[in-house]
């Protein structure tokens, strides 16, 4: 893969990239789109979870909807004029989104910012990757699913405004 430029191999000498980072040139426009289809996958991806193991067959799902959050908050900070460098610099840590993005003016219900404090805590955009040893701990999916949905329309109202 490292003819596409996308890993760096053994190699590489720390120079930056001849291309731009992923992302870095996206619109806000676009950031809000690829969030958009990150959040129509987690909820396709529901009916999918199995009764008999609900924790692990709803990592994708989970997943899916973590990374919609994300990428709306993405949206939401670059719509209101963070650096694309500064919201990268976060991460996947989604509790310092949130916190500027309620510096920024977004307005979250009190669940919805406790939980997404919690899903930084408890590192679960880790876990559903990678840990299924510890996916009990995993916040309830409908909870998930109620924050993906309250980010979701909140800052499309905003942007779309």
């Amino acid at each position: 893969m490292t003819t596409t430029g996308l890993m760096a191999g053994a190699g590489d000498t720390g120079a930056k990239p001849s291309s731009p980072y992923p992302g870095s040139e996206a619109s806000v426009a676009q950031l809000l789109s690829l969030a958009d289809e990150y959040y129509k996958a987690a909820y396709r991806l529901l009916p999918q979870v199995s009764k008999t193991d609900p924790r692990t067959s709803s990592a994708p799902a989970r997943l899916c909807a973590i990374h919609a959050i994300e990428g709306y908050l993405n949206a939401f900070l670059t719509f209101r004029g963070v650096s694309r460098e500064e919201v990268r610099g976060f991460q996947h840590d989604l509790a310092k989104r949130m916190e500027l993005a309620v510096a920024k003016g977004l307005k979250l219900r009190v669940k919805t910012h406790a939980h997404l404090v919690r899903l930084s805590d408890q590192r679960e955009y880790l876990i559903v990757r990678y840990g299924p040893e510890r996916v009990s701990g995993l916040t309830e999916l409908n909870r998930v699913f109620a924050t993906l949905k309250e980010i979701g329309t909140k800052v499309s109202a905003v942007v779309r405004a």
